[in-house]
């Protein structure tokens, strides 16, 4: 199965639940890329924007590739006020750039989907010299905070989270280095959540093999893990961790 598109089935609720960046983060790039009217950016696989928007406030020449026909329709109808927001429904892998070149290159989750020989590659080829390329994404904790729920939540999964094809996709950040990028480095930012268990149900449902997930197995699945968090007061605590992994074209 090509999990690239699943997504691209869920817009309202991926805009909805899907998490938001800190403002550090933005922050963070924003300074390392010098971003301003003049500069030129690309945002691999903005999904429905949620680390958009920080970046068209610069002013900045804005350009997202989009592989999902939804999403794409999506974005053009939340970003439509910006004059420099521009977006292409393509694959990054094999889309024709033409002579474009960009100051900064930056994904929220979405290049651990692209096989890293290309993805590494193609975007040292489509920055300028000295531009940036920065990834990220939310890692999220929920076992610190809730030991005793978590474990069951465990046994919930392997009783009923019974799907065809599951979730492999890995990409080692540190790799970059391999491909000319220089100044390469690591940042954090800590999170924390309190959730019901009707808001944990509808986030998990935007994960990526959750939304494969078909009956008898998913009502199953919702229920058993509805009745674990009500058992414990209704609530459950998760620690999220914000990752960036930044590096630089000499």
């Amino acid at each position: 199965m090509d999990f690239r598109k699943t997504f691209d089935t869920i817009p309202e609720q991926f805009e909805k639940w899907r998490l938001r960046y800190c403002d550090e983060l933005f922050t963070e790039i924003i300074e390392i890329a010098k971003l301003d009217l003049n500069k030129s950016i690309l945002e691999i696989g903005p999904g429905t924007g949620q680390a958009t928007e920080p970046f068209l406030k610069t002013g900045c020449n804005y350009l997202g590739i989009e592989l999902g026909e939804h999403f794409t329709e999506f974005m053009k109808r939340k970003f439509n006020p910006y004059s420099n927001f521009h977006i292409v429904n393509d694959d990054f892998e094999t889309h024709d750039f033409g002579e474009q070149k960009f100051d900064l290159i930056f994904s929220a989750t979405t290049i651990q989907w692209v096989p890293e020989e290309i993805g590494f590659s193609r975007t040292y080829d489509l920055l300028k010299q000295g531009g940036t390329l920065a990834m990220f994404m939310t890692l999220s904790d929920e076992k610190s905070a809730n030991e005793e729920l978590y474990d069951k939540i465990d046994q919930i999964y392997k009783k009923h989270f019974q799907v065809e094809t599951k979730y492999t996709c890995k990409l080692n950040y540190d790799n970059v280095v391999n491909y000319g990028f220089v100044d390469y480095s690591y940042l954090e930012w800590k999170k924390v959540r309190v959730l019901n268990a009707d808001e944990y149900i509808s986030w998990i449902s935007t994960h990526i093999e959750h939304i494969t997930l078909q009956e008898p197995f998913k009502s199953r699945f919702y229920n058993g893990i509805r009745e674990a968090i009500m058992e414990v007061g209704n609530k459950i605590t998760i620690n999220d961790t914000i990752a960036l992994y930044i590096a630089k074209k000499p």
